[in-house]
This record gives structure tokens, C-alpha cells and sequence, in this order.
């Protein structure tokens, strides 16, 4: 049997595609939204040397700082407006979310409260994430203005508006990621980051040739780095449309002299439900202290405080530290977002209410248990395929010090979130083919009357 995205791709035609003049808008809104914040990451904030700051940045291109450039496509480097990204944003909403599962109030809202309680955990997201933003944006304007010759002139206005900006950065991606979800295609947040990535892939594909030109990194290093991401994006594109289906029967029903009912059909269980949330979420926790950290660390510590340069070293990229704690907040991740986005006990309702069975399986309680017993062990699988995309390529570049921007995070990211768009485009195209459809048999209709 063809899976869903095999039958919209069927579906599909480029003479279909012309015709959908509501997806080409959708379409253009999306490229000219991605365009806008990739100009925001070229326009410097005001009152720092960029000279000064591109020699400073060299030294931590490596480290955490490094992998921070990578999600905000070069913001970093430039220290752009948009150098916080949505990393703000992403952390907020990894609080909400957490929050809504153990604070009654919230866990009310999220699971009782529809639409209404919706937005409003929503609304509580944007506060908490102007929170962090303040708070990011504060100790990155301390930083600078303590390390020598990076800010012109150093002082309270130069703070003030250094924290602006990138707080106001931070709020116009949020508010930008939003009208892409809504108007555009493919979901906003995920596609700011994905368009950061790939505007640093060439970068870090020219810089890997150039350090084997050098001698710095061997041909052999080169081509196992090459051909390790290559595997990398066949595994993800595998396990990404990879589905455990579920037989659902529904009963024959007899009204009046006609009989209905007796079909069957397919619950799908993805083996990755949480899709490419994990790494991003673990990222983003990652990075949150240990920015924090790693410049308060250029600054005069007291000596109680003489531990933290030691331990943002340990937490760099590529370091035993680094990658065991990343694997443990992506296992994490993956079944706390497989928890929030599943609930096994309203499907066992749903299919209950509608008159749907699995067959051997009693409706109501032992169905929600069933479904809980398939969604963990799936779970399991794709946190165990989750935690190995991102980490080999991760060992094997930390081995050979090579650039990171084709590790297994970056990978991960650009593939699923491609696919989604693609899938999202295909859904549009459907749904445009078959409005046309009922258009022609209404025109039908009307002309036989």
C-alpha cells in the first residue's frame, strides 16, 4: 500500500501546479519572508569595531560560539541584529511546554482549554521569551563592552541599545516565523533555521576542501566526512517515512433497509514522531548557559567563580562532556514532545466514539494502553536514530577537527524540514485539485437542472 506522501506525490503534476495561484503565493510570501531575514543578518548592531570583533570571533569559531553561528547563519560573526535568532523563542516555548505538564493551572489550559487555552499558552510563550531575550541580549552587551577594543563607545547608551536590538532581533523573527506558518508554507520557526544552516553549508564545505588543500585535514578525513553525511541523509529520508500502521475496523450498521459501515483503516504511528524538535530543543538548551558562561568567563572572576571557564571548556563542541550531555537531552526531548503531541489515551477515545476497534483489542482503556506500549517502543527506536545521526558525524568531525556545519544536527534539520515543506506543498496542491473537482461537478449539476 503507498504511503500518504506517496499518493499526494501521485497526485501531483505540474500543470496542477500552475493552476493553484493561491500556493504560488504562499510560495513567493515564504522566499520574501527567508529573504528579509537573511538581510537582517548582515546589518551590524550599532557601536561595535567589526574588525575587532571578526578577529575575537576566530578564536571561538570552534567552540560553542561556532556552532551558535550556525543556527543564526552568520549572524554571530557579524554580531547582527538577528545574532539571538529564534533560540530565544525555542527556549520559551521548551519552559511553556514542560511547565504545561506539571503546573495544573497550564496542564488545564493545554488540555481542556481548545483553541482559547491555545493562544493563551501561546501568549505566554512570547513574555517568557522577551524575558530571555532581555537576559541573553544583557550578557552579550556585558561581554563586549568588558573585552578590550571590541565597542567604540563603551557605556550605558551603548548597552541600552545593544539589548534593544537584539531583543527587538529576536521578536520580529518570532512575529516573522508566525506569518510564514500562517501564510506561507512549512512551519516559520523551523525554516529561519533552516535557512541559516544552508547559507553556511557552502562556507563550511569551501573551508573543509581548503584544509585539505593545506594539509591541516587528510583527503582520507575528507571523503569519510563526505561520505558519513551522505549516509547520514539516506538514513534520515528512511526512518523519517518509516510508519507503523495500525488496523482499525469499524462495525456493520443497519439503518432502515441499508447497511453501513464494515470498513477498515490505518491508524499511523511515525517511528519519529517528534520529527526534528529533540535536537533543536537540546541545542537551544545547550546553548543557553553556556553563551552566558563563556563570556563571563573573558571577564574578572571572584574566586568562587574561577570554576566556570573550566567548565565552558569542557562543554565546547566535540568534547565527551558536549556530546554526553546532548545525547541525553535529545533522548529527553524525544519522548517529553512524542508525550505532548500523542495522547493515547484521547486517540483510544476518539476511535471509541466514532466506532472504530483494533481488532483483538478492547475499546477504551486497554487500546489507550496498547497504543502507549507500540508509541514507547517506537519511541526507543527513534531516539536511538535521533541520538546516532547527530553524534557520528559529530565524533568523526570533533576527531578530525574538521568545520561542524555538515554534522549530523545540521543534516537532521535541513532534510526533515525539507521534506515537511515538500509535504506541505503537496497537501496545498491536493487540496487545490480538489476544490476543482467540486467546482466541475456543481457546474454539472447546474447545467443538467
Amino acid at each position: 500500500m503507498a504511503s500518504a506522501a506517496e499518493q499526494l506525490a501521485a497526485n501531483m503534476n505540474f500543470g496542477a501546479f500552475q493552476k493553484a495561484s493561491e500556493l504560488h503565493k504562499r510560495i513567493w510570501f515564504t522566499l520574501i519572508a527567508l529573504v528579509v531575514y537573511r538581510l537582517g543578518t548582515y546589518i551590524p548592531i550599532p557601536g561595535i569595531d567589526p574588525a575587532a570583533f571578526a578577529q575575537a570571533f576566530q578564536g571561538q569559531a570552534q567552540g560553542i560560539l561556532g556552532m551558535f553561528n550556525m543556527f543564526s547563519g552568520g549572524a554571530v560573526e557579524r554580531m547582527a541584529i538577528f545574532s539571538l535568532n529564534v533560540m530565544p523563542y525555542i527556549s520559551a516555548s521548551i519552559i511553556v511546554q514542560l511547565l504545561g505538564t506539571v503546573y495544573p493551572p497550564w496542564e488545564k489550559l493545554r488540555k481542556e482549554g481548545g483553541e482559547a487555552g491555545r493562544k493563551t499558552l501561546n501568549q505566554y510563550t512570547r513574555y517568557l521569551t522577551v524575558l530571555l531575550a532581555l537576559v541573553q541580549s544583557g550578557a552579550i552587551a556585558t561581554g563586549l563592552q568588558n573585552s578590550p577594543n571590541l565597542v567604540l563607545n563603551p557605556g550605558l547608551f551603548f548597552m541600552a541599545s545593544t539589548i534593544v536590538t537584539l531583543t527587538g532581533g529576536t521578536m520580529f523573527l518570532m512575529w516573522l516565523g508566525e506569518q510564514i506558518t500562517s501564510r506561507g508554507v512549512g512551519n516559520g520557526v523551523s525554516l529561519i533555521i533552516f535557512a541559516g544552516i544552508v547559507a553556511v553549508l557552502p562556507q563550511g564545505v569551501w573551508q573543509m576542501f581548503t584544509m585539505t588543500r593545506t594539509g591541516s585535514l587528510s583527503a582520507f578525513a575528507m571523503f569519510s566526512i563526505i561520505a558519513l553525511a551522505i549516509a547520514v541523509v539516506f538514513a534520515i529520508v528512511f526512518i523519517e517515512r518509516a510508519q507503523r500502521r495500525l488496523l482499525v475496523q469499524y462495525p456493520k450498521r443497519q439503518q432502515g433497509n441499508r447497511m453501513f459501515g464494515g470498513d477498515t483503516s490505518f491508524l499511523p504511528l511515525k517511528i519519529n514522531t517528534a520529527g526534528v524538535i529533540p535536537p533543536i530543543f537540546a541545542s537551544s538548551l545547550l546553548l543557553l548557559p553556556t553563551t552566558a558562561m563563556g563570556f563571563l568567563a573573558t571577564a574578572d572572576l571572584p574566586a568562587w567563580a574561577q570554576w566556570l571557564p573550566g567548565l565552558v571548556g569542557q562543554l565546547q563542541h566535540g568534547r565527551p562532556a558536549f556530546m554526553v550531555l546532548y545525547a541525553v537531552l535529545i533522548i529527553f526531548f524525544c519522548f517529553f514532545y512524542t508525550s505532548v503531541v500523542f495522547n493515547p489515551e484521547d486517540t483510544a477515545e476518539n476511535l471509541r466514539k466514532y466506532g472504530g476497534f483494533l481488532p483483538g483489542i478492547r475499546p477504551g482503556k486497554r487500546t489507550a494502553e496498547y497504543l502507549d506500549y507500540v508509541l514507547t517502543r517506537l519511541t526507543v527506536i527513534g531516539a536511538a536514530y535521533i541520538t546516532i545521526v547527530c553524534l557520528m558525524p559529530e565524533a568523526l568531525i570533533g576527531y578530525f577537527k574538521a568545520p561542524f556545519y555538515l554534522g549530523g544536527t545540521s543534516i537532521l534539520i535541513v532534510v526533515s524540514v525539507t521534506m515537511d515543506t515538500v509535504t506541505q506543498i503537496q497537501s496545498h496542491l491536493l487540496a487545490h485539485q480538489y476544490e476543482g473537482l467540486i467546482k466541475k461537478s456543481k457546474l454539472r449539476g447546474g447545467r443538467a437542472r
